[in-house]
């Protein structure tokens, strides 16, 4: 249920909390981190029971099944619920992560119910003393942490679609609208909880907490301005998709009108080709050359002067 505890000491390092360790420290005065499983339901138990000053509608924020980014600033504190890419083994990036936080000025809470990789480098800057020094500083380093594993996945969400457009100028294929739609479906899915999350490092920098002072805030607007910058992005990539996927469309439209007019023109030319065999393949006497040996021939030589004859026709009128 806690996957990890740290006392924050207050120049960058974390002293790893066990056991009893872990409920008095959330008591002191010294600031504490508390890192819980929610997919347990002893999360929520200890929740009432080791924080019980907080109230049920946080508690069960913390706790619940699906969430979206905000930010709920109390007397005794904020709830902050952000979200992160999902670099997790075998799962998509854009099913991003919740990762659910309680923050005040002695202890910082917070609940996942997936891992969550920056997380783990929350952990590894305490360990190796280069960790937030504060309470302020873990929630703008968090904030921060997540924005930046972000960047390389819109990177190549971007590529990708340029990979597409390159293939559809020089060859035109119809598999390549799954590919159109994927790349859509991704912008759409991160952009559902890109905008609710910027919308949220806006209202968490105008946090009036004595704890939250201007320098936090200053750098929060750095991660507000490349939020607002990403969704702006996936609105591109998304308008993009959809211009380039009518494109594709119209090219093979083209492609298939120019089939189907060869097809056409082919059968233009065997038609009279057609009538004349089938007429005369008619078993019935007076069939002209009948007892000529050589009519076959003189046959063939007229048909090829026909066809001759309409392909010189056509492209007098510019049909091909």
């Amino acid at each position: 249920m806690i996957l990890k505890a740290f006392k924050i000491n207050g120049d960058g390092t974390g002293s790893v909390l066990v056991g009893d360790d872990i409920s008095q420290a959330i008591r002191d005065e010294h600031l504490a981190w508390v890192h819980l499983d929610a997919n347990f339901e002893e999360a929520g138990q200890w929740l009432r029971r080791e924080i019980s000053y907080l109230d049920p509608v946080i508690v069960e924020a913390l706790i619940a099944e699906e969430t979206r980014p905000r930010v709920l600033e109390l007397e005794e504190g904020v709830l902050l619920i952000l979200r992160g890419i999902n670099m997790n083994e075998n799962a998509q990036p854009e099913d991003m992560v919740s990762i659910r936080l309680w923050v005040d000025p002695h202890r910082i809470i917070s609940l996942q119910r997936r891992n969550l990789r920056t997380v783990q480098n929350m952990e590894g800057q305490l360990l190796a003393g280069k960790g937030p020094k504060n309470a302020a500083d873990f929630v703008v380093a968090l904030s921060n942490g997540l924005i930046e594993h972000m960047e390389p996945v819109f990177s190549q969400l971007d590529d990708t679609l340029d990979d597409i457009e390159e293939k559809i100028i020089e060859e035109p294929d119809a598999v390549e609208r799954h590919h159109i739609n994927t790349v859509r479906r991704q912008a759409i899915q991160f952009r559902r909880y890109l905008a609710p999350q910027r919308d949220a490092i806006v209202a968490l920098k105008s946090v009036q907490a004595e704890w939250f002072d201007l320098g936090h805030r200053r750098r929060l607007q750095e991660a507000q301005d490349r939020l607002i910058r990403y969704v702006e992005d996936l609105d591109t990539i998304r308008e993009r998709a959809q211009i380039v996927k009518e494109e594709l469309s119209s090219l093979l439209a083209d492609k298939m009108n120019r089939n189907m007019y060869i097809l056409s023109v082919i059968a233009a030319i065997f038609l009279p080709l057609g009538f004349l065999t089938g007429l005369l393949g008619i078993n019935v006497g007076g069939i002209p050359g009948a007892e000529y040996s050589g009519a076959f021939y003189v046959f063939c030589a007229i048909l090829t002067v026909l066809v001759a004859g309409q392909v010189a026709f056509f492209k007098s009128q510019k049909w091909f």
